[in-house]
C-alpha cells in the first residue's frame, strides 16, 4: 500500500502553501497536490499592496514563488495531480487521483474557488476570445482598445485601474448606482482620465463571430437595452468579468458540511469530519484575501499536528 502522510493538503494556493510551510517545518510528512500550477487566484493580481510586510512593487507571482521555495525548503513534498475521489471517514483518509492513490492521517482542503460567470448567452463560447477573467493574463492583448470590466468589488476596480495602463478606454459595468470598493480605491477610479462608468446596468448577451464584436447591456432601472458594437478600426474589445467566485468544491458535496457552497468549519479550521480541515477562499468566513488564506493554512497546519499528537498517537 501507498505511503500514509501525516498531512496531505488539496490545492497550491497562499491557503495551501502556508498549510505546507507550516506543517512541514514541524517535521510532519507533507503532501501537497496541485491540478495545475501553484498561485490560485492570487498568480492573476499584478499587485499586492495590503499584504503585510509585502515589498514594494510586490506581484501575486512574486509572492507566490516565494511561498512556494519556502515550503520546498521545509521539505514540504508537490505533486501534479487531480483529485478525483475522497474517502475522509476513519483514521486514514484516502485521495484517489488521476495519477494516483494518496493516504493521509490528516487533510487539509485548500482548493480555493473560480470566476463567477456573468451567465448569459455567448460568454462561455467566447472566453478568450475577448471575454477574461484575468487583467493580467489577458491586458496586453488590448493594448490601446476599449475594454469593459464587469463589477463594483474591490477587484473590478482595481483590474479596472490596473487595465488603463494598456488600453484607451476602460468602462466599469456595475449593477448598482455606487461601486462596492474600498474608497481609498473608488477615488483612485474617479481620478483615472481613461475610467468612465455604466451604472445600473448588467450585460445581457455577448455577440462575435470567434472574437468579441459586440454586446447587449441592460438598464436595469429603466429597462432599457442597448447594444455596444466594437470599434471599427479595432474589430473587437475586451469585456474583463470580476464579480465575485464559486467555490471549488464539488468534490466534497455530501460529504463535508457545506453553505452555500463554502466548506463549513470552526475558528480552527476543523470540518464535521475529525482530521479534516479546510483553508482559505473554499471555506465559509467573511473576508477573502490572501493574508486571511495563510492565516487560515497556518492555523489548520497547527491543528493538523495537534489531531495526530492527541487523537492518533494516544
Amino acid at each position: 500500500m501507498s505511503e500514509i502522510y501525516d498531512v496531505v493538503i488539496i490545492g497550491e494556493g497562499p491557503a495551501g502553501l502556508a498549510a505546507g510551510i507550516y506543517a512541514a517545518r514541524a517535521r510532519l510528512n507533507t503532501l501537497i497536490i496541485e491540478k495545475e500550477k501553484a498561485g490560485g487566484q492570487i498568480v492573476t493580481t499584478d499587485e499586492v499592496a495590503n499584504y503585510p510586510g509585502s515589498v514594494e512593487n510586490a506581484s501575486g507571482p512574486s509572492l507566490i514563488d516565494r511561498m512556494v521555495k519556502q515550503a520546498n525548503e521545509f521539505g514540504a513534498e508537490v505533486k501534479l495531480d487531480t483529485i478525483k475521489e475522497v474517502e475522509l471517514e476513519g483514521k486514514t483518509k484516502v485521495l484517489k487521483g488521476e495519477k494516483g492513490e494518496y493516504q493521509a492521517k490528516t487533510v487539509i482542503v485548500a482548493t480555493g474557488a473560480n470566476p463567477r460567470p456573468i451567465g448569459c448567452p455567448g460568454e462561455k463560447e467566447l472566453r478568450g476570445r475577448g471575454v477574461s477573467y484575468c487583467g493580467t493574463c489577458d491586458a496586453a492583448f488590448f493594448e490601446d482598445m476599449e475594454v469593459y470590466v464587469v463589477g463594483g468589488g474591490d477587484t473590478a476596480v482595481e483590474e479596472g485601474i490596473y487595465l488603463t495602463k494598456f488600453a484607451r478606454k476602460v468602462t466599469i459595468i456595475h449593477r448598482r448606482d455606487e461601486l462596492r470598493a474600498a474608497k481609498s480605491i473608488q477615488e483612485k477610479a474617479f481620478a483615472n482620465d481613461k475610467i468612465e462608468f455604466m451604472w445600473d446596468s448588467v450585460v445581457k448577451e455577448i455577440k462575435g463571430d470567434g472574437i468579441v464584436e459586440s454586446m447587449i447591456v441592460k438598464n436595469k432601472k429603466t429597462g432599457e437595452e442597448t447594444e455596444i458594437f466594437a470599434d471599427e478600426e479595432d474589430g473587437t474589445f475586451g469585456i474583463f468579468v470580476f464579480i465575485g467566485y464559486v467555490p471549488t468544491t464539488e468534490l466534497f458535496e455530501g460529504k463535508l458540511d457545506l453553505e452555500r457552497g463554502y466548506i463549513v468549519t470552526d475558528e480552527n479550521m476543523k470540518t464535521n469530519i475529525p482530521g479534516v480541515f479546510a483553508a482559505g477562499d473554499c471555506r465559509a468566513k467573511s473576508l477573502r484575501q490572501v493574508v486571511t488564506a495563510t492565516a487560515d493554512g497556518a492555523i489548520a497546519a497547527v491543528q493538523a499536528e495537534k489531531y495526530i499528537n492527541e487523537t492518533l498517537n494516544d
